[in-house]
């Protein structure tokens, strides 16, 4: 006896079905989902209520940055607030010695744009040792 022998059909699988639900699923994770872009930070900075170490006043790289914007190195102000100015005083101040530390005074009223400034100047010049100055706080 002869069998008549079957004809084999390819088996394919559609895939346009499953690629239609994957990207409606995205699209409604796209839409659904919300991001938070939070503009507000919020800081607690510390208050000093000692008085700071003593060291050689000499050493010192004293800047002062004025309410109306202006750089006073040592006592002896800057022509402009660039800053490349303001590495140039930093250069002749120090002589070359990065390793003075520099004691930085920004005026409440002044931008703190003034103080990065003053951050991309010493960075530049490879100053590692700043620190900032306050007011000491009144007790109550």
């Amino acid at each position: 006896m002869k069998f008549r022998r079957q004809k084999i059909d390819d088996v394919q699988i559609n895939l346009t079905p499953l690629i239609d639900v994957v990207f409606l699923l995205l699209i409604f994770f796209m839409v659904s989902t919300t991001f938070n872009q939070s503009t507000e930070l919020t800081i607690d900075l510390p208050t000093a209520t000692s008085d700071a170490p003593s060291s050689d006043r000499s050493k010192q790289v004293e800047l002062v940055i004025t309410a109306d914007g202006q750089y006073v190195i040592n006592g002896q102000t800057l022509i402009n607030e660039k800053v490349s100015t303001l590495i140039q005083g930093l250069k002749e101040t120090t002589q070359g010695d990065v390793s003075r530390p520099l004691i930085i005074t920004a005026d409440a009223k002044s931008s703190y744009d003034m103080v990065l400034r003053v951050y991309d100047a010493a960075a530049s010049l490879g100053m590692t040792k700043l620190a900032h100055t306050a007011q000491r706080e009144s007790s109550q």
